[in-house]
């Protein structure tokens, strides 16, 4: 069973943020932000396709709020 509250890097991430929801977006992004902290927690390191996530998810927040 996956683990809804996080996202790892195996599962599936949206191609294209800009047509999701700001909540959508938003679940989305703790979901990254928890596998962060459990990757970290579990390994010392963050793998490098949720760091990648998590840059774009920065990415969309900051062009939601231009």
């Amino acid at each position: 069973m996956t683990d809804k509250l996080r996202l790892t890097p195996d599962d599936d991430f949206p191609e294209d943020l800009e047509v999701m929801t700001d909540n959508d977006v938003q679940v989305l992004d703790s979901r990254i932000q928890r596998q962060l902290d459990h990757e970290i927690v579990t390994t010392g390191e963050s793998d490098p396709e949720t760091e990648f996530r998590h840059y774009e998810l920065d990415d969309e927040f900051t062009e939601r709020g231009k």
